[in-house]
Parts: structure tokens; sequence; C-alpha cells
């Protein structure tokens, strides 16, 4: 997939170089706008097509999960002893 990233921009790389810069004005009615904007977006193509791709590992599933109750500890707002539950993973 790099090689064929690195076949495709060649071209592109080899178009811009060989293309005449005209004197950028004022007046032009957005020319260099649009010119600073296709740089931008051209870049972010070919940097994303060269960049490397992360690997995917798939979701982590433990061994064995289970709800139980916790250590019980006083809930001072309400006034009664709580158990809360907790997951242990093994």
């Amino acid at each position: 997939m790099k090689r064929f990233a690195v076949i495709a921009a060649v071209p592109v790389i080899a178009v811009a170089a060989l293309t005449a810069p005209t004197i950028a004005r004022a007046g032009d009615g957005g020319a260099v706008a649009a010119g600073a904007v296709g740089g931008f977006i051209g870049g972010l193509a070919v940097g994303s097509a060269l960049a490397p791709r992360p690997y995917y590992y798939g979701p982590y599933q433990p061994a064995h999960c289970y709800w139980t109750e916790g250590r019980p500890h006083w809930d001072s707002w309400r006034g009664v002893w709580v158990r809360p539950r907790i997951r242990v993973c093994e």
C-alpha cells in the first residue's frame, strides 16, 4: 500500500513543479485563497496516503468478571449504611 501511495504522489509532485506560477495580486478574486486551500487539501491527501496505518487488536475481554457487594460505608447524606456493587475481574 505504501508503494502505491509513493507511485501516486510522484505525478502530483511533478505536475506541481512544472506548472508556471503566476503573480499574486490582491484583486484576483480569491485566486490566492483558492491556491492556499488547494495546497492544504493536496498536502492533506498526500500526507494521509503516506501515513502508517494503526493496528487494531480488537476488544479486550477479561477472562471472568462478576458483580458483588463491596465494603459497607456510612452515607452521611442519607444517614444509612451502603454496600456498593463492584465489578471483580479475574
